[in-house]
């Protein structure tokens, strides 16, 4: 490829967390890049998150952390395992005063909208195109790269980053396309208002509730104005994978019927539920080839078992612009450069939140009561140190990857 004298034409598919996240960290690489986003506003549906301490070191750095802060919740407890029964509590971690002494950084919940809106803050309006749909992705012959659009509009790119996520056009590119496989479960989403939530699940704290075939999670966001509600069932008939798929109340509080009455109480103070398939898709042993590459869950998508998603999408982009700001001129290397950064970490993430599904939803019985007691034993907050206390950038440069021998607000 011939030298590229004023910086790579960087074309982001994609204005998601991801998509967002990639622009933000390439403008504070000193890089440019469009976004093309399909919709034609900018809006993350769903519900909540986790922002662990990974990824809010990186959202520091990226200087959003004002914005951030006005709708995040700081989790005081969190792995508030319960017994679906009774609810009484099988583990709890304190966070507040150690996750911090640990890690730099605390954990925080939002809003995924509220997420998008702080990532947003970080990238110009002049570099988001919406309303642009991408339907093919083709190398050229002097090594560039050509979008296509359903408007019929064309664009030429030295580097394209895919962040379309689990249906990305992009990732045909890369690698043989292939449909995502349905992984027999099924994801319910609700908002419940403040006023309308009981005590105990306003509280500051990352709850999960374990029973046969299902778990159900709660913890507030939108700045404690509202609760989120997530639980995982099996997914029967139901095959069709959208946000914007419902459910009645009626059919959410089926599955969960026979269980405390209080998550029966939070399901019947909610709205009008989302549903959806939960999809799969096995390890790609590469994202990039020429001058595309992937991020996000478009590379690797995860059951949301470890909460991951969007921390590992924004480690994803914050290590890409800096493998592009390196060698701008020569974008292909520091492609390859980002994929091996990450692949093994990402790889690691999906395996495990793939196995937790198992571990959450054994039935009661023996194996369920070891299961049980080594939650009671077991310490998440520094067992998970490998996730929590990463270092995606300082990784990259050769540094400790463990964010606690550096200075985090550097």
């Amino acid at each position: 490829m011939p030298a590229l004298p004023h910086g790579p034409r960087i074309a982001v598919v994609g204005g998601g967390i991801g998509g967002l996240a990639a622009a933000g960290f390439l403008r504070r690489a000193g890089l440019t890049a469009t976004v093309h986003e399909q919709a034609a506003v900018l809006a993350e549906v769903g519900a909540g998150l986790v922002a662990a301490p990974n990824v809010v070191r990186l959202l520091r750095r990226l200087g959003v952390m004002e914005r951030f802060l006005r709708r995040a919740v700081a989790l005081e407890r969190a792995w508030e395992f319960r017994r679906w029964t009774d609810g009484s509590v099988l583990s709890v971690e304190k966070l507040t005063g150690v996750c911090e002494r640990l890690y730099g950084e605390r954990t925080y919940v939002l809003h995924r909208a509220d997420l998008l809106d702080t990532l947003r803050s970080a990238v110009p309006d002049e570099w988001i195109r919406l309303g642009a749909r991408c339907t093919s992705v083709d190398e050229t012959a002097g090594g560039g790269v050509v979008l296509r659009f359903a408007d019929g509009s064309r664009v030429e790119a030295d580097v394209v980053i895919g962040a379309d996520g689990m249906h990305s056009v992009v990732r045909g590119a890369v690698t043989e396309p292939a449909p995502p496989e349905y992984s027999g479960l099924c994801a319910f989403r609700a908002l419940v208002p403040a006023a309308a939530a009981p005590e105990f699940a306003r509280r500051p704290a990352h709850t999960i509730w374990l029973g046969p075939g299902r778990h159900f999670v709660h913890y507030p966001i939108a700045g404690g104005q509202a609760v989120n509600v997530v639980a995982i069932a099996p997914a029967g008939d139901h095959t069709r994978e959208s946000w914007s798929a419902t459910a009645s109340r009626e059919e959410f509080g089926a599955e969960f019927a026979d269980w405390d009455p209080r998550v029966r109480a939070l399901i019947a103070a909610g709205g009008i539920p989302g549903r959806w398939a939960l999809l799969d898709r096995a390890p790609l042993r590469r994202w990039s080839r020429g001058g595309i590459t992937l991020l996000g869950d478009a590379a690797h998508p995860m059951f949301p078992f470890f909460a991951q998603g969007a921390a590992q999408a924004v480690e994803d982009a914050a290590v890409l612009a800096r493998c592009l700001a390196d060698s701008p001129d020569d974008p292909q290397p520091a492609l390859k450069r980002y994929e091996s950064a990450r692949l093994a970490r990402t790889t690691r993430l999906q395996h495990l939140s793939h196995a937790r599904r198992d571990v959450n939803h054994l039935p009661d019985g023996p194996e369920q009561r070891a299961r049980d007691a080594a939650l009671a034993d077991s310490d998440p907050l520094v067992g998970n140190g490998w996730i929590y206390g990463y270092d995606a950038e300082k990784a990259l440069a050769g540094g400790p990857a463990d964010s606690r021998s550096s200075d985090l607000h550097s």
